[in-house]
């Protein structure tokens, strides 16, 4: 006996949604879908700016989870922490991703609608610029392209001026028994982290004896974790470039690949990195 049709709602499937909440209403997707508008009519710029609009909505779950991993180090919640911690790694390495897919796009490619970028770059980002006042990589010069957003501004200013994920680690590392000096813990916040030893010795001790300081040791980790993939996605990017633009100079005015370069050299957690050479 041939059967009918497969009908979800002979389940109890809703079907009719007048009056009701849909997955489209739920995830605003009339506005999401609705928001990618080419300037060109070159095929490839619609995958430029998908790539670049998902790249931005990671980027705003990353700072969603970094805000509460902050939170709970400061209240010495490592539970929860570690948690966030590990999305937001993997955060990037979806991230990661995204530029394998913007690499099928060749140089013959970009330039079909690269003019209709304007000024615009992803040097721009306020989001990538929050992540990275976030986790203690701080210039202020790095503000002036969101003057004209006196809001944005305004969030950069005072994450500029919070302690930041390091900061607020290094001090559960002292609450938890590695002292460590007032020029660390007491620090201005808005200037750039520079290594310093004491810092480097106490993380060491934790590395030495992780039984003993197991939180400590799994924060360590996290930390690493984390810088470890957000230096690939540094370097995606930076290989991306180089492979559709070569070294021309970036749509914002950037010096594009040898801009993205220095970058590379960046540490976040440097002494995190600089003790394993002497373990």
């Amino acid at each position: 006996m041939t059967k009918g049709p497969y009908d979800p709602a002979r389940e109890g499937a809703q079907m009719t949604f007048d009056g009701r909440m849909s997955y489209g209403d739920y995830l605003k997707l009339d506005s999401i879908l609705t928001a990618q508008a080419p300037l060109s009519s070159a095929h490839d710029e619609m995958l430029f700016i998908v790539q670049h609009q998902t790249s931005e909505l990671w980027m705003r779950l990353a700072i969603h989870e970094l805000t509460s991993a902050r939170a709970a180090m400061e209240g010495d919640n490592f539970a929860h922490a570690f948690k966030t911690l590990a999305r937001v790694a993997r955060i990037f390495e979806q991230l990661n991703g995204a530029w394998d897919v913007l690499r099928t796009m060749t140089p013959a490619d970009y330039s079909r609608f690269r003019e209709s970028l304007g000024q615009s770059s992803g040097f721009q980002s306020w989001q990538y610029r929050l992540i990275e006042f976030m986790v203690g990589n701080r210039n202020p010069a790095m503000i002036r392209p969101h003057e004209h957003r006196p809001g944005i501004k305004s969030l950069l200013d005072a994450e500029m001026h919070r302690p930041s994920l390091y900061d607020v680690a290094l001090a559960a590392l002292h609450r938890g028994g590695l002292s460590l000096p007032d020029e660390v813990l007491h620090r201005d916040p808005s200037q750039p982290w520079q290594p310093h030893p004491a810092v480097e010795a106490a993380w060491a001790e934790v590395y030495r004896d992780p039984d003993a300081h197991w939180a400590l040791y799994d924060l360590a980790e996290k930390l690493v974790d984390f810088e470890d993939y957000f230096r690939r996605w540094r370097f995606n990017h930076v290989t991306t470039v180089e492979r559709v633009i070569g070294f021309k100079r970036g749509t914002g005015g950037t010096v594009g690949v040898s801009y993205l370069r220095r970058m590379l050299e960046v540490e976040l957690f440097p002494e995190l990195w600089h003790l394993r050479t002497n373990l």
